[in-house]
C-alpha cells in the first residue's frame, strides 16, 4: 500500500464516520522522532585501574631509554 493509497483510505474512513456517527474529526500533525544521542560506555573502576596501569607501564618503558 502506497502513501497515496493509504491517504484515500483514511479519507474514505473519514467521510463514513462523519456520515454514520456525525462525529467529529480531529486530525494532529506527526509528533518528530526524538534525537537520539551515541550511546557512550561510562568507564568502570576496574577500566579506570587498566588505563592507570597501562600508563604507569609505558612511563617506565620511556624512562627506561636512553
Amino acid at each position: 500500500m502506497t502513501k497515496d493509497e493509504l491517504r484515500a483510505e483514511l479519507e474514505r474512513q473519514e467521510q463514513r464516520y462523519k456520515e454514520v456517527y456525525g462525529g467529529e474529526i480531529t486530525t494532529y500533525a506527526a509528533q518528530p522522532e526524538p534525537e537520539r544521542k551515541p550511546w557512550r560506555k561510562r568507564a568502570s573502576l576496574l577500566d579506570q585501574a587498566f588505563k592507570q596501569e597501562l600508563q604507569k607501564i609505558e612511563k617506565d618503558l620511556n624512562s627506561e631509554e636512553p
